[in-house]
């Protein structure tokens, strides 16, 4: 893809985030699945970390690495026509050149959107029992360095910055928003374009958050929390699902495997897509 049709991309990706008319965003982790995705009406697809990983055979949490990480980006990207935005976990990277370095790998892959999280994982030199988060001013110059990169390839890359402190359960219940919307002013500062807080699902936090955050706000949705129309009104501007739907297929596969060996029966197969319509699709 050209940098001028990646530019055009990620004009109309960022366009779509609105306040109280939300993208929705099934994530994919393969190129079947985006392209299933795309069929189905989304106007973007976003990866999922944690889909990817499993599918490549690895553990989710900074365990991947960049090369098959946005090795797994392109291939989606390559099977869609529709933009796409890649999850990239804490950056694949110890500091923030690596940061930057891969904001221009995912470029090259053809996504126009990243995730980038503020959670440490067990084997960081940063990591502390205890002290899940980088810190604010660390954070922020990775974002800095994300937007940088970017910006040099002149392209509108749209850096939604995650904040994990209701996913890790960060300080008190009663602290946790403000320390939310503490570390979003502070990313949105450092160059970051939205704000997505997974694990925050309630209405009154959520109102809270939109109200706070002087940006798109992205939640993480799944079984049991608000419909896409009560998000939308509270002001949401993008609802994901993060590794949902591969966690739906892996169950099936579990299911069907299971019924299979144990019984010799094939019920939970039933329901599948037609052969002739997934090939149609893969092959077009």
């Amino acid at each position: 893809m050209t940098t001028t049709n990646l530019r055009d991309q990620a004009a109309a990706f960022r366009a779509l985030h609105i306040a109280g008319r939300p993208l929705v965003l099934p994530n994919a982790w393969d190129a079947a699945g985006a392209r299933i995705i795309e069929a189905a009406g989304a106007a973007a697809v976003a990866t999922t970390s944690a889909g990817v990983a499993w599918d490549l055979g690895a553990a989710d949490g900074d365990r991947l690495g960049r090369d098959r990480a946005l090795g797994a980006v392109a291939v989606i990207a390559a099977a869609v026509s529709v933009p796409v935005t890649a999850d990239i976990e804490s950056g694949y990277a110890a500091d923030p050149a690596g940061v930057a370095r891969t904001v221009r790998e995912v470029l090259a892959a053809g996504a126009v959107g990243v995730n980038i999280e503020d959670a440490l994982y067990e084997g960081d030199p940063l990591y502390e029992e205890g002290a899940p988060l980088r810190s604010v001013a660390g954070q922020a110059e990775r974002i800095a360095a994300a937007r940088a990169a970017a910006d040099a390839a002149d392209v509108p890359l749209f850096v939604n910055a995650r904040v994990d402190t209701y996913l890790r359960g960060v300080g008190e219940p009663a602290d946790r928003a403000g320390l939310t919307l503490e570390r979003a002013a502070a990313f949105l500062a450092a160059g970051a374009d939205g704000i997505f807080v997974p694990g925050a699902v309630d209405p009154e936090t959520v109102k809270t958050l939109v109200e706070g955050i002087e940006g798109p706000l992205n939640v993480m949705a799944g079984p049991g929390a608000p419909s896409v129309a009560e998000f939308a009104g509270l002001g949401v501007a993008r609802i994901s699902v993060g590794p949902g739907i591969a966690q739906a297929a892996h169950a099936v596969v579990r299911e069907a495997a299971r019924e299979l060996l144990a019984e010799g029966t094939y019920a939970s197969l039933a329901g599948g897509l037609d052969y002739g319509e997934l090939n149609t699709l893969l092959a077009g």
